[in-house]
């Protein structure tokens, strides 16, 4: 399907209301529902990624272009490294749902740990299986149907309809999963008087606000953004959240949380470097959602700075 095609954002809108429908069904069904596709998405990625080496004899060579490959960069490696930041961030969705997990203070750092891990095999082997079939000119034309295009090679037509009905999976238990946390965290900063809430004539509870507020605001996006531009905004706001929390913790809770401060402080820095990074291959390449990016962190920053100010009085 061709990436300006009308049906993109028709099928992306029609995951998201499948998304919501899942998460209005109760949390044992979301918990039974999300742990199974997750399950079929981490075997059905390990069984591509398995096939694609099997094919190349499992060799560490990337495969031969026939045309030359494209100039690359120490900023564009660094920013690159951007996008996967948000490849990891399925942690912060784990502690988003701290409320939900049995022994929360065990069990939340051992599932992070987990998650981090298995995410690790399975990216690397990935990224292995793909440079390896496929060559980079081809990677980069593909772009987020990479995957996709390296199954032909390693596993012929049948190969790429698979790859296609993985991803599909793994976009929908994603989905379902932030959909969940994000909601939930939303009701949480609710209850808290930290954010604005209007329930529009809707009846239940907070929750059930925030997650028709986080399906409608995936929506505009969907509709409007491409996948890649999508993506780039999130390594925007990720990378400003992260650093405005890191900061926070270095000079107003450093006498109220324990923390190792060589941790926070080398984050601070990596996160800058990728930030800077990032935001300099962007504007070369597209400087409409840097500027997007940008309009988006100064309504937030107002609009929150005027409610607490007026939540006060």
């Amino acid at each position: 399907m061709d990436s300006n095609s009308f049906w993109i954002p028709v099928l992306g809108v029609g995951l998201l209301i499948f998304a919501f429908i899942v998460n209005i069904s109760g949390n044992k069904f979301i918990q039974t529902f999300t742990s199974f596709v997750s399950l079929l998405k981490i075997i059905g990625l390990l069984i591509f990624a398995g096939a694609g080496l099997v094919v190349v004899n499992f060799t560490f060579s990337p495969a031969e272009s026939t045309s030359q490959a494209p100039e690359t960069s120490i900023a564009g490696f660094i920013a690159a490294i951007g996008l996967t930041v948000l490849s990891f961030k399925g942690f912060t969705t784990i502690t988003n749902q701290g409320e939900e997990i049995v022994k929360p203070k065990k069990n939340v750092g051992r599932a992070i740990m987990f998650s981090i891990l298995i995410s690790l095999v399975v990216y690397i082997l990935l990224a292995w299986a793909v440079s390896s079939n496929l060559p980079l000119n081809k990677i980069i034309e593909k772009k987020d149907y990479a995957l996709a295009a390296a199954a032909e090679p390693a596993l012929g037509n049948l190969g790429v309809w698979f790859t296609v009905i993985i991803a599909i999976i793994a976009t929908i238990s994603g989905i379902i999963a932030s959909v969940f946390a994000v909601s939930r965290m939303l009701a949480m900063l609710t209850n808290m008087d930290l954010i604005p809430h209007s329930h529009f004539g809707m009846p239940g509870k907070i929750q059930r606000h925030t997650l028709v507020y986080t399906i409608v605001i995936a929506m505009v996006l969907t509709v409007l953004f491409d996948l890649s531009r999508i993506a780039s905004l999130g390594v925007f706001l990720y990378l400003i959240m992260d650093l405005i929390i890191h900061w926070g913790l270095l000079t107003k809770l450093k006498d109220q949380i324990d923390f190792n401060r060589i941790i926070v402080i080398g984050a601070i820095v990596l996160d800058s470097i990728i930030l800077i990074a990032f935001t300099w291959v962007k504007i070369k390449a597209d400087s409409l959602i840097v500027l997007v990016a940008i309009v988006v962190m100064i309504i937030t920053y107002i609009g929150e700075r005027w409610f607490l100010k007026i939540s006060k009085k």
